[in-house]
């Protein structure tokens, strides 16, 4: 009875993680899809509060978003004055979240 046991757990595991690998190569698009900003906001090199403020992305400056990483960044390159920077940005930045 235990050989049975962990035969389907392990059974179990290799289906969990063959879904996994399957999701991540399902993207539809990774390639970067230029927005352009609503309102005044900073590029950070963080997705917090307290990160390192690379710079300020002004209204109407055209980015382009990455990846969209959690519910409130999204990865951004953006270039000013001549210097490209890869940093994160609010969702809220941006028209028709």
């Amino acid at each position: 009875m235990p050989k049975t046991l962990l035969f389907l757990a392990l059974l179990g595991l290799a289906a969990c993680s063959a879904a996994k690998d399957d999701s991540a190569s399902n993207r539809s698009n990774n390639t970067p899809v230029a927005r352009n900003t609503v309102v005044d906001c900073p590029l950070y090199d963080g997705m917090k509060k307290e990160s390192t403020q690379l710079m300020a992305i002004t209204s109407g400056t055209e980015v382009q978003v990455m990846d969209t990483v959690d519910q409130y960044f999204v990865k951004v390159r953006a270039t000013n004055a001549g210097k490209t920077e890869t940093g994160y940005m609010y969702r809220t930045c941006f028209k028709g979240k």
